[in-house]
């Protein structure tokens, strides 16, 4: 028998990186579920979530620990990358090519030597961290019938089907023909590629972004931007769904904590938060689009201080 050959084994055509000013672009699958470590310390402890028929499982090791928040940037390059040369009517690849330069400058990184160091730490994160998820997976087959005795044979446990990868497939730094450092080569796995490719799976993010600096905040923006976009009602998260949406390590009386902190900051790109108690105890974060309310962000401002106030 023939075995045809899978996808990973056929030659993939290189796609250099386009160069101008591309919009960040981000895949929703990532902006909607916890696959990185919020935090800026090395983090080994495996994320484990489970909600309904998505299950998500993401494993680090201990050289170089778990990709973080601030290494999905590189993800936001290639996938702002790949729906530019998309609609552009180019076709792109999981073979990508540009020099480190194009990436930092991209995601709004300095340019220099401990630039490109904490470049190549992030794509060794990537790659050595291992992802198994059912998102965008097929359901597991009925149950087969044996022929010999009529028993139905119990389908495997789940709903649906495992798909395994790394962020990065593998990378490798290139040379001119002196032998001088020229740029990066990665290959990025199928599942990713996939999501970015269909239109309905992608969202343009704000450019600022890059400039948060907190984990939470990050990861907070992007959830945010995915289920509540421009709605001019805004959105409710409880603070309990968050915690166990979050993936993160904290207590939850930290994690609620670091929440009404960034209330009274406001420190998200187009959205005003308030913290809201809800009836039967426990409280809520509540967003509204900025765009929406030019007065929004003020007033929410002022809330977050009276509701401190009212905590004390």
């Amino acid at each position: 028998m023939v075995r045809r050959p899978t996808v990973e084994r056929q030659p993939l055509a290189l796609f250099r990186a386009l160069s101008g000013d591309l919009a960040p672009r981000d895949a929703q699958d990532l902006m909607a579920y916890p696959f990185f470590s919020l935090a800026k310390t090395p983090r080994i402890a495996p994320i484990d979530f489970k909600a309904g028929e998505i299950a998500i499982r993401v494993e680090a090791t201990a050289e170089h620990g778990m990709a973080t928040i601030w290494d999905a940037d590189v993800l936001i390059w290639a996938a702002s990358q790949i729906v530019e040369a998309r609609d552009a009517g180019l076709r792109p690849s999981r073979l990508m090519a540009a020099t480190p330069y194009e990436i930092l400058t991209f995601i709004g990184r300095g340019v220099g030597a401990r630039d490109y160091q904490r470049l190549k730490a992030a794509l060794d994160r990537l790659q050595s961290t291992t992802v198994a998820t059912t998102i965008r997976q097929p359901p597991l087959s009925a149950p087969r019938r044996a022929q010999s005795s009529g028993q139905t044979s119990p389908p495997p446990a789940g709903g649906r089907r495992m798909h395994r990868f790394s962020w990065i497939n593998e990378w490798k730094e290139t040379a001119d023909a002196a032998g001088r450092p020229y740029g990066l080569e990665l290959i990025l796995p199928d599942w990713f590629f996939a999501g970015v490719v269909d239109h309905a799976l992608v969202l343009t993010i704000d450019r600022a972004y890059f400039d948060l600096t907190g984990g939470l905040e990050r990861w907070l923006y992007r959830l945010v931007r995915k289920h509540g976009g421009r709605q001019r009602g805004g959105w409710v998260f409880d603070f309990r769904h968050l915690h166990a949406k979050s993936g993160s390590l904290s207590r939850f009386s930290d994690f609620a904590l670091d929440l009404r902190r960034l209330a009274g900051r406001q420190p998200l790109p187009g959205y005003a938060l308030r913290v809201r108690r809800l009836r039967g105890g426990g409280e809520a974060l509540v967003f509204t689009p900025t765009a929406a309310d030019p007065l929004a962000r003020l007033a929410a401002q002022l809330d977050a201080l009276a509701y401190a106030e009212d905590s004390l």
